[in-house]
């Protein structure tokens, strides 16, 4: 075995036996119910918008966008716009003709004119409505490039009833071998009504969509390595790779 296979070999077990932590997730989801006081994830910008995510899932995302070089990144929900600008700058590494397809059922104009004036905008395509909007869809649909390679980040609205939706449309459009991104399913492992003035809470979030998906879709699985070696972070088991058609 080289000495490059030896390291990731080694690297690999030991994310491996880390997964097999209790105590260690335990006191990661504690960290970060005691971050989540001051708003720790509105800390980090990428390249001058808010980006609003912990450190390693902006890591983690740079290395599934490394090896799978995705040519089309399709986003829901767009803020600040950090996000977007992320995924068009490492599309301008990995695939120079690669695109980001945002959506948003309100792009406040403040961010609106920060993203279009962004050195990255080139390569971005936004549109205003309901993610779950069949014409929305539709228009998302036709930005697409034929035999095209789509990794899908789903992060508007937390509701179960609205992932779910979110969950059943772009996973079509998702292609094998690429991933499907589920954040914010950590509000599944905060205290029950944690988000007081939310429509979303235990019981009704991400992560209890993503289960119920799931549960009828056998074209998913999830990457534990990834969230393994994360251990903070906001998509809990949120790691999807297409593995059927």
């Amino acid at each position: 075995m080289s000495e490059v296979s030896k390291f990731f070999q080694e690297r690999n077990d030991d994310i491996e036996q880390m997964g097999k932590d209790v105590a260690l997730k335990q006191k990661s989801l504690e960290w970060m119910l005691h971050a989540d006081q001051y708003k720790y994830t509105y800390n980090f910008t990428w390249m001058g918008r808010p980006i609003i995510k912990f450190p390693q899932d902006i890591l983690a995302l740079q290395e599934i966008i490394w090896e799978t070089k995705p040519d089309v990144i399709i986003e829901t929900g767009i803020a600040h716009g950090g996000s977007i600008i992320f995924s068009a700058s490492m599309l301008k590494l990995v695939n120079e003709n690669g695109k980001v397809i945002a959506v948003d059922i309100d792009i406040r104009q403040h961010n609106r004119i920060e993203i279009e004036n962004h050195p990255m905008y080139e390569s971005i395509t936004m549109f205003e409505g309901s993610s779950t909007d069949l014409e929305i869809v539709e228009k998302i649909k036709n930005e697409i490039p034929k035999n095209a390679k789509v990794m899908v980040i789903l992060d508007s609205l937390h509701t179960h009833e609205h992932v779910l939706k979110e969950l059943e449309i772009y996973s079509e459009l998702v292609t094998e071998g690429m991933y499907l991104i589920l954040p914010d399913t950590f509000i599944e492992f905060f205290p029950k009504g944690y988000y007081d003035n939310r429509p979303w809470d235990v019981g009704n979030n991400p992560y209890t969509a993503l289960m119920e998906f799931l549960s009828k879709n056998n074209d998913f699985v999830i990457d534990k390595k990834i969230v393994n070696k994360m251990m903070i972070t906001e998509g809990i088991d949120g790691f999807l790779k297409k593995v059927g058609k």
